[in-house]
């Protein structure tokens, strides 16, 4: 496997009287495709610049292969760093852009040709070697960075939003190659972002922080399924999150590892709730409950009700956004209450919704599709 393994323990991190760490620890696989997500100020861009070595930590410890990295200088670490802005020397070809670093190496002409020819095919700029950056399109000049920042072979690429500039459709198409960049090349990949759909798309893990805090580390669909926190739960896509406080709790089965339970809850908007969870609560503990709108079905017709694994609520449409591919329904339940729904149009036959402004629906899900995010005491 490429690539470095990459530990934090401790960092912290402060400008003046403002915190901007808090003690983060991460530890990051050598070959991995890791992200750090969280909204503007958060510190995801503070941790990065720390791990490239732009600044220094006030306290913590930051290793590649379990090699202090802090007293070494950013030029003689094992990492490069992408940029927003593309950093490409304006008065250069993008051969020469590229071949800057193995020129600071004194690598003989030979060398530079073969490596500088190989990783502009990596990125498919082979045939616009000799432009200058003005004659590219933004895609093209990311490219031209990401060659330069891997010709190196580093042990770390760090890429700080660097698809910000660009614009979505391009966006989803650079992600797509970045992916597959880092298939072929196998080193570890650390990229910031804010934009959730980005981190979930390509990550092999990613944490997610707020106000210098890592709040959740995990896959992308632990991350989805089973935020650990509200903020979580309400950053990563859309939900509905609710204050709860536990009614009961029983026993269901065994998992592995873990032991299945049915908890009933009170949601003062909603009523009473049925939800599975592999969490120890207790009658009497506040939580937050949360159901993704996708998991939600939406009908005009009442569902059986002879069943104890569904949880059932009847609501009026508030507001229905057709997307083309979905339609989104905002439904009031009552006055207090009102939940997103998410349907989706999955055939040609699907012309469009039949459930309309104003009209008196059913809303259902699985009780096991529901999810407890944080006990609160």
């Amino acid at each position: 496997m490429k690539g470095s393994d990459v530990v934090i323990e401790g960092v912290s991190k402060s400008f003046g009287n403002i915190k901007v760490l808090n003690d983060v620890d991460l530890e990051i696989r050598k070959g991995e495709f890791f992200s750090i997500l969280g909204p503007s100020g958060c510190g995801k861009t503070t941790l990065l610049r720390i791990i490239a070595g732009f600044e220094t930590p006030d306290y913590g410890s930051v290793t590649f292969d379990g090699i202090d990295v802090l007293p070494i200088p950013p030029n003689r670490r094992q990492a490069n760093t992408i940029f927003q802005s593309y950093a490409l020397f304006p008065h250069l070809t993008v051969f020469e852009n590229v071949a800057f670093p193995l020129r600071l190496k004194k690598l003989s002409k030979s060398q530079v040709n073969s490596r500088v020819g190989d990783y502009l095919n990596l990125v498919q700029l082979e045939n616009h070697a000799q432009k200058k950056p003005n004659q590219l399109s933004g895609g093209q000049k990311q490219r031209v960075a990401i060659a330069r920042a891997l010709i190196n072979e580093p042990g770390v690429l760090l890429l700080d939003e660097p698809l910000s500039a660009l614009d979505a459709k391009l966006r989803q198409h650079m992600l797509i190659e970045l992916d597959t960049i880092h298939d072929q090349i196998g080193i570890t990949f650390i990229y910031v972002t804010h934009d959730q759909e980005e981190a979930l798309s390509v990550s092999d893990r990613l944490a997610v922080m707020n106000q210098g805090d890592v709040l959740q580390v995990g896959t992308p669909h632990d991350i989805y399924e089973s935020p650990a926190t509200d903020f979580v739960a309400r950053f990563i896509g859309e939900t509905n999150l609710f204050d709860a406080t536990v009614v009961s709790v029983k026993k269901i089965g065994v998992l592995p590892n873990e032991i299945e339970n049915m908890a009933e809850l009170d949601i003062p908007e909603l009523g009473r709730i049925k939800v599975t969870t592999v969490d120890d609560v207790k009658p009497g503990q506040k939580v937050s409950f949360t159901i993704r709108p996708e998991k939600i079905v939406i009908s005009k017709e009442k569902p059986a009700t002879n069943r104890d694994d569904i949880d059932l609520f009847q609501g009026k449409v508030d507001e229905p956004i057709y997307s083309g591919f979905q339609t989104k329904f905002y439904v009031k339940i009552n006055e207090q209450a009102v939940i997103r729904v998410i349907k989706q149009h999955a055939k040609y036959s699907d012309e469009g919704p039949d459930i309309v402004w104003k009209d008196d629906v059913y809303l259902s899900w699985s009780v096991h599709d529901g999810y407890i995010v944080e006990v609160k005491q």
